[in-house]
């Protein structure tokens, strides 16, 4: 999946702002076609907007993986002999 560049945010919005004014013109000229076709490419650039919204607000966030502890370090890394080869 390509994830849109945060810097390019604002870029985006004047692209979502420009669609909703194409789509107003469409409807007031009666293109329906027109207008089901940029309300697709409306639904395309609010989704990227989201995206980035929602990126920009996990990068802040840490995630706590946990401390292992001995027993968790020790049952990954003990090996058993195998029978018969003593």
């Amino acid at each position: 999946m390509l994830w849109p560049d945060p810097a390019q945010r604002d870029r985006l919005v004047e692209i979502r702002d420009n669609l909703l004014a194409r789509i107003a013109e469409a409807q007031r000229e009666g293109w329906l076609g027109e207008v089901e076709g940029l309300k697709i490419s409306l639904a395309g650039a609010e989704a990227k907007v989201s995206q980035l919204d929602a990126q920009v607000a996990r990068s802040g966030q840490a995630v706590d993986l946990g401390m292992p502890t001995v027993a968790h370090i020790v049952a990954r890394t003990t090996t058993t002999p195998r029978q018969g080869h003593m």
